[in-house]
């Protein structure tokens, strides 16, 4: 969701940028398309199929064990780079992480984007970096590309005549370029194991790896290529060409198709390979060659990785990983709930890829064809018709997949379904559906990923808004029969145009809006529910009261102001608390409860405000869940510090805390004195304090605050213990206190004294509460915010960072910042940094303004 819309004046190119890589590699992969469309114009694809169905089983098993040798070969890319960077790791961590990163990115495309991403899973849960992470991707796409270049030119120098097909260059020229080549990237390699300084990449500094980590790398890059060109080798005639020949072609192929960007590579590296071969090798056999090389180097592992992460999310759901042998791979079984989503989408989109095109594509076999014959037409049709609906079904739903759907991941499961049941009603296509069956299972187990609510699963249609629908299709199809029953219905009935034929006509517009109907009820359902942004009942206040007193937060007890709408989990054991302020869906700080609740409750929130049109917001946010806010995308500026008092070190002995100590002391001679009310107090003492809070807001010119603060209202008072301070008998200053059950922290909300109050008042407040919330085992007391403490005004830091330094220095015509600060840190508190967290295009500005008018209660939104 973009809050910065294009400017309409910038000029056409401008705006054209951003696109440009999706144009670029779009038209790459039209153009390998074209080309290769025009070098299978002449084949068959009965033939086609034949020859992939007649491939040996002894060719089938050298080819997955060339496949499964490469891939422990890109597993070296990971070892070496963690090398490289001098981090450890257990062994199996790495060999599962290498293996899933590179499965799903080199058949999903942009593998170091998609692998990265899985990577970043496991190995940061292991203590590794962003950066170190990154170091990896890069050092195995450098690596991939230099031992490529060295395998492919050699190959190429060795016989320059492979690639004569394709270029119109002599192969004494071929031969030069190749050498000239490959000098310069063995002199590349060389420099790099010979140079002991770091190197400098726009501003970032990169120790160079050593020669023999360098000489080990290309050996993991030979075997990965080597064997990637074998199991083609094997599947192709290419034997005239000679193994060497062969991999020139290979390599040059790989690395065009890595260059275009398009996913796999795909038309770009079969047009590469089809034109590069003999012209007596049949067309055919290059065509299944590549079809099972596709198969088996790219889908077999991408297979063997969805299996790996359902079995990953059975033992996350039972809970069983903590015997010894499954500690080394915990950080796996964590780092599905990012990785399933990106592979259950694929492996959803691909199959509806297979449905559609098996809809489209006549029976290979003469079982079918005979088949076909046996069955009734309308069964036959029927299967082809319900196939390419459910295909067209199915690349729609993996976009919700992607988006952690709800909905989408039970019409998935259904739509499945559905595809076994057309594929056996298409020829008993056994082997289609025994694929589905097996996705069908995969998908299973990976439920609990799918948590975004859709109006499928949270608003679906009433029992009498079905029995309406329903009603007018029946309807609809009697009036049909009634209308045209004395038209003789015929197979070619669909296909007559003419003025005169009414029937035809009326089978037509119920065939397209019966489509229509389906496809708009399909995207209706995985949208994402409104919610309406009201005031919550008093029920649901206590509700939300008992998740508060039962977790750590206290300042999750803002909820019982009950001026906030309130979004529940599902289960009922977390929520959010948030207003809505023009086009700002402002959340008060975290998920309050159950924390596998929190992604859940934040993409809830987001969705609930993208389908209201406004921007889904979170005001002083802890650093609790800055990963979560990093994966939905948004932007993360510091607001501020706030200031939290460890008890248990807490004391006035030593010399350190000679001030604080003379400061109680004085303030007891004085005739100070403190007590903590217990909650509810009673109707006398709320009296006592209205009237200091009516001359203290009368006093400073204010009027009550809401949202992030409490205000004095005697219902909300009454849930919490009273801090009270008293001169000489007479009540002169209280506090409320926000505490939890567990005790683990305490914080003060309203703090209001009378205007006579006696100097070093609201110190002794603060020691005495101190020493009393220690002596009754609570564990900290937060002292509230800092407003704008703490952030960075260096060279490069966000423009937000520097405004706020800024007015934090200087504005204190306005308020005392520094002041508010110098203040808390008497106690030695620890700064704890809290966030506004808002969409990485929002103007920060305006959501500055909509934050400011909720607390300070000015233009508020009716609701």
């Amino acid at each position: 969701m973009s809050d910065a819309p294009m400017d309409p004046e910038a000029p056409f190119w401008s705006r054209l940028r951003p696109a440009a890589p999706y144009i670029v590699t779009a038209a790459l992969f039209v153009l390998g398309a074209f080309a290769l469309y025009h070098l299978l114009r002449p084949v068959d694809l009965d033939q086609v199929m034949a020859q992939v169905r007649g491939t040996p089983r002894r060719i089938i098993a050298l080819s997955l064990l060339a496949t499964f040798t490469g891939y422990a070969a890109l597993i070296g890319y990971d070892w070496s780079a963690l090398r490289y960077l001098g981090k450890t790791l257990p062994l199996p961590t790495i060999m599962t992480g290498g293996f899933l990163g590179y499965a799903l990115g080199n058949t999903i495309g942009a593998g170091p984007l998609t692998g990265g991403a899985v990577r970043y899973r496991i190995y940061s849960a292991l203590g590794l970096t962003g950066y170190d992470i990154a170091a990896i991707a890069i050092f195995g796409s450098v690596a991939f590309g230099l031992g490529a270049a060295v395998i492919g030119f050699g190959a190429l120098a060795y016989h320059p005549e492979a690639l004569k097909s394709l270029t119109s260059l002599s192969p004494p020229m071929v031969r030069g370029i190749a050498i000239g080549a490959l000098l310069a990237s063995l002199g590349l390699v060389g420099a790099l194991a010979l140079r002991r300084s770091e190197i400098r990449i726009r501003g970032h500094r990169f120790k160079t790896p050593s020669s023999g980590l360098i000489l080990g790398q290309f050996i993991f890059t030979a075997i990965e290529i080597v064997m990637a060109a074998t199991v083609l080798y094997l599947l192709l005639p290419a034997s005239a060409l000679g193994f060497a020949t062969f991999l020139a072609v290979f390599a040059a192929a790989i690395l065009a198709g890595v260059a275009s960007h398009v996913p796999g590579g795909v038309g770009v590296f079969e047009t590469i390979i089809i034109a590069a071969l003999p012209a007596s090798v049949p067309v055919e056999q290059a065509a299944a060659g590549l079809l099972l090389y596709r198969l088996i180097y790219y889908l077999a592992p991408f297979s063997l990785a969805l299996v790996l992460l359902a079995l990953s999310e059975l033992r996350m759901a039972s809970g069983r990983i903590h015997s010894s042998r499954l500690q080394a791979l915990a950080p796996v079984f964590g780092a599905v709930s990012a990785i399933a989503p990106l592979a259950m989408s694929a492996m959803v989109f691909g199959s509806g890829v297979v449905m559609l095109l098996s809809s489209l594509i006549p029976p290979t076999s003469e079982f079918a064809d005979d088949l076909e014959l046996l069955l009734p037409l309308g069964f036959v049709e029927g299967g082809a018709l319900l196939s390419s609906a459910i295909g067209v079904a199915l690349l729609v739903i993996a976009h919700g997949m992607l988006r952690r759907a709800e909905g989408a991941y039970w019409l998935a499961m259904l739509a499945l379904a559905s595809g076994i049941a057309a594929s056996l009603m298409q020829g008993l296509d056994y082997d289609r559906a025994a694929a589905l069956f097996v996705m069908l299972l995969v998908l299973t187990p990976c439920r609990r990923e799918f948590f975004r609510s859709t109006r499928l699963t949270r608003n679906p249609l009433s029992f009498r808004w079905l029995l309406l629908v329903s009603a007018v299709a029946v309807t609809a199809l009697a009036v049909f029969f009634f209308a045209h029953k004395a038209t003789p219905f015929s197979n070619d009935l669909w296909w007559r145009f003419a003025a005169n034929e009414a029937a035809p006509r009326a089978l037509r517009a119920g065939l397209l809006g019966s489509i229509v109907i389906a496809t708009l009820t399909l995207v209706m359902a995985m949208r994402p529910p409104r919610i309406r942004a009201s005031l919550p009942s008093r029920g649901d206040v206590k509700r939300a009261g008992r998740i508060a007193a039962a977790q750590a937060s206290p300042d999750a007890n803002f909820v019982l102001t009950g001026d906030k709408s309130i979004l529940f989990s599902d289960n009922g054991r977390a929520f959010l608390m948030y207003r809505a302020q023009g086009r700002s869906w402002i959340a008060l700080g975290d998920p309050v409860g159950d924390p596998d609740e929190a992604a859940h409750l934040a993409w809830k929130f987001h969705d609930a405000a993208n389908a209201a049109g406004a921007r889904a917001i979170f005001y002083e946010a802890t650093a609790t869940y800055l990963s979560l806010w990093a994966e939905m995308g948004f932007a993360i500026h510091k607001m501020g510090e706030e200031a939290v008092v460890h008890l248990g070190a807490f004391s006035l002995e030593g010399g350190e805390r000679k001030k604080l100590r003379a400061a109680y002391s004085r303030a007891g001679r004085d005739g100070l004195s403190f007590e903590i009310l217990p909650a509810p107090v009673d109707d006398a003492t709320l009296a006592a304090m209205r009237a200091i809070s009516d001359q203290w807001l009368a006093g400073k010119k204010r009027k009550e605050k809401q949202f992030s603060v409490g205000r004095f209202d005697e219902a909300y008072l009454r849930e919490f213990p009273i801090a009270i301070v008293r001169h000489d008998g007479r009540m002169v200053a209280f506090a409320n206190i926000l505490t939890t059950e567990l005790k683990e922290m305490a914080s003060i909300d309203l703090m209001r004294h009378v205007d006579d109050a006696p100097s070093g008042l609201m110190e002794y407040l603060f020691i005495a509460l101190m020493l009393r919330l220690k002596a009754d085992g609570y564990a900290a007391l937060s002292l509230g915010m800092a407003p704008l403490a703490g952030l960075e005004t260096r060279r490069g830091s966000r423009w937000t960072m520097k405004l706020g330094a800024l007015v934090y220095r200087h504005g204190g015509h306005f308020y005392n910042f520094e002041g508010l600060r110098a203040f808390k840190s008497k106690f030695n508190p620890e700064w704890r940094a809290r966030f506004l967290v808002a969409p990485p295009r929002a103007n920060i500005l305006v959501i500055a303004a909509d934050a400011a008018a909720l607390v300070s209660g000015g233009a508020r939104r009716r609701i």
